[in-house]
């Protein structure tokens, strides 16, 4: 097992290299465009509300999404009427819609669905964000906040505070796409412009605020009725994930005492089907609330027991207190001087 571990690495180190000379090419690119949006060449707009940019410096998911969420919900908690713009990555359509309750999950894309059904919140998507952004404001002009998730490239988009999440990965390698996980230098990019670092794994690889995740004491199935995580205990379960990291849910569900006959890996926001579900008839399946948007639709058809998991993410009190520092300034309302902070 050591010697294939040990080879496996020593594969991927000779890729990196092989790919090292696209990554300058890559990074040459990145360096171009900012200075073109810089210095006017290309357009950049700025709206009347403060725009929150919640996003990645390393490809795939880090935790963005919840923590849109939380900062929703932290927002609200303060009387302050928020708004949250998305491209909507993996939807069918190209137009800016608003998403609700009603909208398929192939026309919003599966985390601005999420989003809207954990916060009540208006969310709109759109390939640009900033055609996003104006839908928003002219459907909503009671929206004091806009919170962009992901975007940190975006720079169509002027922004007032920037976000970039980490997960347990940090930088990777420390080199750019396609040779390492990399969208921009690092740390060089920490010094143009990025406000805050929040990181959502447990083992954070350098400097920055922390935040806590762990699963809901209750899962919920099709119905809306609660069941006790406790009480799946003893029973053989499925789970079932398709996002960035499935691994990490597995691992939570075995922490929490389930014993899983089957975990089913899919990709980050994989395109469920009936063939997904195929072969799991009177099984109890658990599934991420991100994946449940399009699982619970087709599960009505198949007789088992499907429950999505809900995920308590909780940055750190200093965190939230450092965010209100930067957004208190422009706001044309005062935040509370008082007030807890919400967590998702």
């Amino acid at each position: 097992m050591k010697q294939t571990l040990q080879k496996a690495w020593l594969a991927r180190g000779w890729l990196a290299c092989l790919l090292w000379p696209l990554a300058q090419l890559y990074g040459l690119a990145v360096g171009l465009r900012k200075t073109l949006y810089r210095h006017g060449f290309c357009k950049s707009e700025r709206f009347e509300v403060p725009v929150v940019v919640v996003g990645n410096v390393i490809a795939g998911g880090a935790g963005k999404t919840p923590l849109v969420i939380a900062l929703v919900k932290h927002l609200q908690a303060q009387q302050v009427k928020v708004g949250v713009i998305s491209r909507g990555y993996g939807r069918s359509g190209t137009d800016c819609i608003e998403v609700t309750s009603a909208t398929p999950i192939t026309q919003s894309g599966d985390e601005p669905a999420l989003i809207q059904r954990a916060t009540a919140a208006p969310v709109f998507v759109a390939n640009q964000r900033t055609e996003a952004l104006r839908a928003l404001l002219a459907a909503h002009p009671s929206v004091a906040v806009a919170v962009c998730d992901d975007g940190l490239q975006h720079y169509a988009l002027q922004r007032d505070i920037e976000i970039a999440v980490f997960d347990d990965r940090g930088v990777g390698n420390g080199w750019l796409l396609p040779a390492g996980p990399l969208r921009e230098p690092w740390p060089r990019r920490r010094h143009q412009g990025l406000d805050l670092v929040l990181h959502t794994g447990q083992h954070p690889a350098f400097g920055g605020f922390t935040s806590t995740r762990r699963l809901a004491d209750q899962a919920y199935g099709v119905n809306g009725n609660p069941v006790a995580l406790a009480s799946l205990q003893g029973r053989p379960v499925t789970a079932m994930a398709g996002i960035a990291n499935p691994e990490a849910f597995f691992g939570m569900l075995k922490a929490r005492g389930l014993s899983l006959q089957n975990a089913v890996a899919l990709p980050d926001h994989h395109e469920f089907s009936d063939r997904d579900l195929a072969g799991l008839k009177g099984q109890t399946v658990l599934c991420t609330e991100k994946d449940a948007v399009k699982l619970f639709p087709l599960a009505k058809a198949v007789q088992l027991e499907l429950l999505a998991v809900p995920l308590v993410f909780s940055p750190e009190p200093a965190f939230f207190a450092a965010f209100d520092t930067l957004l208190a300034p422009r706001l044309s309302s005062p935040l509370p001087s008082t007030h807890g902070h919400q967590t998702a």
